[in-house]
């Protein structure tokens, strides 16, 4: 029978980064990964990542919709219509405003017999774990009903921060398994078993978030892409995309955190060029009166 593994945590913590982490090292151990990614405004961005790590046909992209409500009958038939494979495990990157444990509830519904019962993975951004101000009811959520816990980013934080978010974490789901990605063996999530954590009951508002996508025009330069993250407004928790600057694709990102990631991207985006905002304030309008204003500040840059 085969694993589903839904791996959930909010934005910006490393969900894809560990995605892809996990696809590689299946395909190297002779695996047969099928991969799924959902995301509110353009899921293409993300899978676009994943080219030359795995075969087209073995990754989806659900895009525009929820997982943990409104597309969870799309996310089933998705699943259901997987081809029966050796050594077959489904991966599934939840978007990062998912209520997760509503998502455990309605998955486990309606699958495959073929399939194991869903295990929720959740990964947690040392870092910045509760210090999300009113999302940290959302994020604590997130962690209640995972039968294994991921921690990130703790190059970045002191051992003392690091102990007080596994405390915290542990106290929320005393019964998951806490490791970090260095310690993680991908061997253990087969073997995993779905959580029976009673979660405190969330306002399932609190995973609906505004979000909005725009076409970007080729940039003159990597700063460019700085100055459209950095004049967004910190209400938007997430900001993403896929620009072309000189000839070379790039894709982008800027943390919850207000930290920007830009790295070269290995494919020609599927959709274009974009800038994708989830958060309040993700307005179309506001996306294309950033752009516009940092290609008029670039023009300033070449005259001087």
């Amino acid at each position: 029978m085969e694993s589903i593994v839904a791996i959930v945590g909010f934005l910006g913590a490393g969900k894809t980064t560990l995605l892809k982490h996990l696809t590689m090292s299946y395909s190297k151990a002779g695996w047969n990964p099928f991969i799924i990614l959902n995301d509110y405004e353009n899921a293409f961005v993300d899978l676009q990542q994943f080219s030359g790590q795995i075969e087209p046909q073995w990754i989806r992209a659900l895009n525009g919709s929820c997982v943990c409500c409104s597309g969870i009958n799309e996310l089933r038939e998705f699943v259901n219509c997987i081809p029966a494979r050796d050594q077959g495990i489904t991966l599934i990157e939840a978007n990062g405003t998912s209520d997760a444990c509503a998502l455990m509830g309605f998955l486990g519904v309606g699958i495959a017999e073929r399939f194991l019962p869903p295990v929720q993975l959740s990964v947690v951004d040392v870092k910045n774990w509760q210090l999300r101000g009113e999302h940290n009811e959302l994020e604590a959520n997130q962690v209640q009903v995972s039968s294994l816990i991921v921690l990130t980013h703790m190059d970045e934080a002191s051992e003392d921060r690091c102990e007080e978010v596994i405390n915290q974490v542990n106290k929320l789901n005393p019964t998951a398994k806490i490791l970090s990605l260095n310690e993680l063996d991908i061997s253990l999530l087969p073997q995993l078993m779905p959580s029976h954590n009673e979660a405190q009951k969330l306002d399932h508002k609190k995973a609906h978030w505004a979000s909005c996508s725009s076409d970007l025009p080729d940039l003159p330069d990597k700063e460019c892409v700085e100055d459209i993250c950095n004049a967004l407004p910190n209400s938007i928790l997430r900001v993403k995309g896929c620009c072309k600057i000189a000839q070379q694709y790039i894709n982008f990102e800027r943390c919850p955190d207000g930290t920007v990631y830009i790295k070269p991207s290995t494919s020609k985006p599927l959709t274009g060029p974009k800038l994708l905002t989830v958060g309040p304030g993700s307005k179309p309008e506001l996306l294309k009166s950033v752009i516009t204003t940092s290609l008029e500040k670039a023009k300033f840059r070449t005259v001087k």
